[in-house]
């Protein structure tokens, strides 16, 4: 149990499966061994005050809105934004502010990243292509997913369903 655990959130199956695809095309193959995900931390202690905190934790469903595209300077995501998606990182982040490490610490900006690692030549060739023909389009939440970090592959551990 000594592993970090990392929250995301769980999306619907169709936009899943689209962030996946995109993900595949776009992602460098050597470095793609992780499903797309809509990050909420990245490094919390894998202990029992912990999985008990998450297994008691209720908040209603919601639906995000993926509302641009952006640069990530080797890389391009989608940004996600929703008004219950940031009350729910900030109720979790109070609660575990006093173990959260710098990296989850910092402004809360939600996207799924389908490209990284690349050259800002290839990153910004992308970004322009998809931009060329972005709409805006919802995605359904109903999950916090836990998961351990296993030193680049992740395991499932557990999702906490929104009510």
């Amino acid at each position: 149990m000594n592993n970090p655990l990392i929250l995301t959130l769980k999306m619907d199956e169709k936009s899943q499966s689209f962030f996946n695809s995109k993900r595949k095309v776009h992602f460098p193959p050597e470095r793609n061994f992780l499903e797309a995900h809509l990050m909420v931390f990245h490094h919390l202690p894998f202990n029992e005050e912990t999985i008990s905190f998450l297994k008691a934790f209720r908040f209603p469903g919601f639906v995000a809105e993926v509302t641009r595209l952006m640069k990530l300077g080797h890389g391009v995501a989608y940004r996600v934004e929703c008004t219950e998606m940031v009350q729910l990182h900030q109720l979790l982040f109070k609660h575990f502010f006093p173990v959260l490490q710098a990296q989850d610490r910092q402004g809360y900006r939600p996207h799924v990243t389908i490209q990284n690692k690349v050259r800002p030549e290839t990153a910004s060739q992308l970004y322009s292509e998809l931009n060329s023909n972005f709409v805006t389009f919802n995605v359904g939440i109903s999950a916090i997913q836990v998961f351990s970090y296993l030193g680049g592959p992740w395991r499932h551990e557990f999702d906490v369903d929104l009510i």
